[in-house]
């Protein structure tokens, strides 16, 4: 399969792909390509400028700053996974980046293009509402902070402006236990429903998979707030979880499929928290 024609440009830096997405309405920001490109194939997105922001080196750094773990958006997936800061800092984050695809897809994907993107399937858009993380976009205007749970707006779509670029990452620092589970076909396959599950002072569960969007799940977070993570607390909260969502009738997957599947990733993954 080709994709429809397009142009290409590689930008030497974010100020100059800002303007290039300003100046075309159907131009497109390109990092790792693995979710854009065959979507192009398909004739499910056409483009009419590729803006390559894949190699642009101020995209690429993993750094701490005091208690905020740095991920610029142009950082592989792959680099993000094996790296000792993400382990040491943020657990969760590697666990999801485990689940993403395959290893030749992680190795060329990067984290900012996961979250731009916004599959509903995606498990970094996951990670990050329930890290708590904020992203930073630069558009002709300037700079702006997004919280990664306003960021999700609609299937692959997200808050961005035509002409922001998703720059870098923000993901507080906290002393937490955490979990993260999906159910899918085979490995590396698109996850029929999963979660990502924080306890720290407050209980955060958020599932993918199940909808347009990731989505925080407050009956099943209600039912642990304050508690002992008891085999029976568990499985009221997984419960409460599927009951709580709608999720959607495709071909991958009938609504009762997914409940049931989201019901035992989050018994995985509260087990995984329980046993932290």
């Amino acid at each position: 399969m080709k994709p429809p024609p397009f142009h290409y440009a590689r930008p030497s830096d974010v100020a100059e792909a800002v303007r290039l997405l300003a100046s075309d309405e159907d131009a497109k920001a390109l990092a790792g390509g693995q979710s854009l490109l065959p979507m192009m194939n398909f004739r499910l997105a056409r483009p009419s400028v590729l803006v390559d922001i894949g190699r642009l080196p101020e995209l690429a750094e993993l750094r701490r700053e005091d208690d905020v773990l740095v991920i610029g958006a142009g950082v592989r997936q792959r680099t993000a996974e094996t790296s000792q800061l993400v382990r040491e800092t943020c657990p969760l984050l590697g666990q999801a980046l485990r689940h993403v695809g395959h290893h030749q897809i992680r190795s060329r994907g990067t984290v900012g293009g996961s979250l731009a993107h916004a599959d509903p399937a995606a498990e970094l858009c996951a990670a990050a509402t329930a890290l708590d993380a904020e992203v930073v976009v630069t558009g002709i205007n300037g700079r702006r902070t997004i919280p990664a749970a306003e960021l999700f707006v609609a299937p692959y779509e997200t808050s961005l402006s035509a002409d922001e670029v998703l720059t870098e990452v923000r993901v507080p620092i906290r002393d937490a236990r955490c979990g993260f589970a999906e159910i899918s076909p085979r490995s590396g396959d698109f996850a029929i429903a999963g979660v990502a599950a924080v306890l720290s002072d407050e209980v955060r569960l958020v599932g993918f998979g199940i909808g347009g969007t990731v989505q925080r799940l407050p009956e099943a977070e209600a039912a642990l707030d304050g508690t002992a993570l008891e085999a029976e607390r568990i499985d009221t909260a997984a419960q409460l979880a599927a009951d709580s969502t709608a999720p959607p009738d495709d071909l991958h997957a009938d609504p009762a499929t997914r409940r049931a599947a989201l019901r035992a990733a989050v018994q995985r993954a509260l087990k995984q928290v329980a046993n932290a």
